[in-house]
């Protein structure tokens, strides 16, 4: 049995659940989120204040969906609720982020500036100029931006230069010995 699966989905005040034609639609403060349902295998009860997710029949495959079907459903209401967050560092001399607008302008060390478009949905600030806060409400999204910008230059094991998610751990190597 799933731990995670048995947890009921709490949904405060002001969020609002439904199930409609093999869809959860889930409605908030921050927006509108929606999800394709696997009726099939496992089975999503909205009922007052609570969303429960249980499989259909007691076969492996939909207990393997089960807990991983929960913990999506409990993204959308967090998502419409608080939102989701992932914050970027950049170390290096002379490597540099700042938003403008619809793009994020990035000075990595390549002869040229990399200009990111940022995707519809999502909110990047530069609180200075080597850290990112990216901000939205799908937490796919967030994740997926952030994957992307820390794909540009990722953090290397001599002297750490790079982009590197917050609380991140290098592994730092020794350098040559003489």
């Amino acid at each position: 049995m799933s731990r995670i699966g048995k947890k009921p989905i709490a949904v405060p005040t002001g969020v609002t659940a439904t199930v409609e034609s093999g869809t959860l639609t889930v409605k908030g403060p921050k927006g509108q989120l929606a999800m394709q349902l696997l009726d099939d295998l496992v089975k999503y009860e909205v009922a007052e204040g609570e969303i429960r997710v249980t499989p259909l029949v007691d076969a492996q495959r939909n207990r393997a969906a089960w807990g991983m079907q929960r913990t999506l459903v409990q993204n959308l209401v967090t998502g419409v609720t608080e939102g989701f967050t992932k914050v970027l560092e950049i170390t290096g001399v002379g490597y540099r982020a700042q938003a403008q607008g619809k793009n994020l302008r990035l000075q990595l060390g390549y002869s040229h500036d990399v200009n990111f478009p940022v995707p519809e949905g999502i909110d990047i600030k530069t609180p200075d100029q080597n850290t990112v806060e990216i901000t939205g409400i799908d937490r796919q999204k967030v994740g997926q931006v952030a994957a992307e910008i820390r794909r540009w230059r990722k953090p290397e094991p001599y002297k750490g230069k790079g982009i590197k998610y917050r609380g991140e751990y290098i592994f730092r190597k020794e350098g040559k010995k003489k």
